[in-house]
């Protein structure tokens, strides 16, 4: 029962906070398709980098440095967006399509709704800092990448401009730039002055709400019944296939307690709001992106509480 409320109390806010952005955007018509775009450009460029540039700048993992678990955490990260991709090259013949649907099956909310995950059970957080760092790069890097090289063109675009102009995307991309910021005051010791960290701070406070009720927003529930099926199949990757590979491993390797629970969260959390916002931001539609979105998060109560309990029934926390 403690598992199931902690699960439920990770995500159903989640899912609560998309349903009113829904709701505000069809039923009391308060924000228009312009504002929407405008809103996600903003967390994009400001609120996401300020999120992820504090995640890691704080994150004082030389403290606990596990070179083992971290490569865990790198290797598997790797092979699940190689594999996800692999697939997905063969048996998705649009190649918007398939951007969206490899970002949305391996991206999950490891640096939002993990590490608040796995403060609820430990009440501290020591080894997500490791996870987040280990995977995040990772997962951001991928994506730009992937969404960039199957973003939309006009058909008669040359290949060669396309290519530069990906390149570019990929290291002008904010979010990229916000964890190289953090990954160096973190490795420097650095600190921001009080009246600094505390302005980012603010907006990385919003980074949150601000995706989920733009991704509620604009959620298109008829254009989504149309993508049941990836959607679907999305969220048995996201929440399920993976955790299924990599955690008998996990168990083989002697990772034990919080190492686990961390793992758990980067292999089967849902599906992160700002994979909406990235796809948004480089030219995709994101119907299946927020649709894999709202899916996980209501799924992911269940299947975050049937892994704890396996792995609490097995011994292994």
């Amino acid at each position: 029962m403690d598992a199931l409320m902690y699960s439920l109390n990770a995500t159903v806010p989640i899912f609560l906070v998309i349903l009113v952005g829904y709701i505000l955007k069809n039923k009391f018509h308060m924000f228009s398709d312009q504002t929407i775009a405008q809103l996600n450009k903003f967390n994009f460029r400001v609120t996401l980098p300020a999120l992820l540039f504090l995640d890691v700048a704080q994150a004082d993992f030389l403290a606990v440095w596990d070179t083992r678990y971290v490569l865990f955490c790198v290797v598997a990260t790797t092979v699940c967006i190689s594999v996800i991709a692999l697939f997905a090259f063969f048996l998705i013949k649009d190649r918007a399509l398939m951007g969206e649907f490899v970002q949305a099956s391996y991206r999950g909310s490891a640096a939002v709704l993990g590490i608040a995950f796995i403060q609820n059970i430990y009440g501290t957080s020591v080894m997500a800092p490791l996870m987040v760092i280990a995977t995040v790069p990772i997962y951001n890097i991928a994506a730009v990448l992937i969404l960039s090289f199957t973003a939309p063109r006009e058909k008669d675009v040359d290949k060669g401009l396309a290519l530069k102009k990906s390149l570019l995307e990929i290291v002008t991309n904010p979010i990229i730039l916000g964890i190289l910021a953090g990954l160096l005051f973190s490795l420097c010791g650095l600190k921001l002055p009080t009246m600094l960290h505390k302005t980012v701070n603010n907006f990385s406070a919003m980074a949150t709400p601000l995706c989920l009720v733009a991704l509620g927003a604009g959620f298109e529930g008829g254009k989504a019944l149309k993508m049941v099926k990836p959607t679907l199949i999305c969220a048995l990757i996201k929440l399920f296939a993976q955790a299924a590979v990599f955690l008998p491993i996990a168990f083989r390797m002697g990772f034990r307690n919080e190492m686990l629970v961390a793992l758990l969260v980067m292999l089967g959390a849902p599906t992160t709001a700002s994979c909406y916002i990235m796809a948004r931001n480089m030219g995709h539609e994101g119907v299946l992106t927020s649709s894999a979105v709202v899916i996980t998060s209501v799924l992911g109560a269940v299947s975050l509480t049937f892994w704890l309990f396996l792995m609490r029934t097995l011994g292994y926390i």
